[in-house]
């Protein structure tokens, strides 16, 4: 199945949620904010959100510095 993510295409398998494709892109989900068909998605429902052919995920990850 392909996705958009941040733009770029992306092959997953099928059934995914979006705390599955997180868990894979290896990122913590606390630090990950999520747009999902340009949509904000809440981090409770990371879970309970399966990805669908053509969907299209903006991922945005918080780096702290100094």
């Amino acid at each position: 199945m392909t996705i958009s993510l941040n733009g770029e295409r992306r092959e997953i398998r099928e059934g995914m949620t979006v705390a599955d494709l997180i868990s894979d892109l290896a990122l913590p989900p606390e630090h990950v904010a999520v747009e999902l068909n340009r949509a904000l998605l809440k981090r409770a429902l990371f879970t309970k959100t399966r990805l669908q052919e053509g969907d299209a995920l903006e991922l945005v990850t918080l780096v702290g510095g100094g």
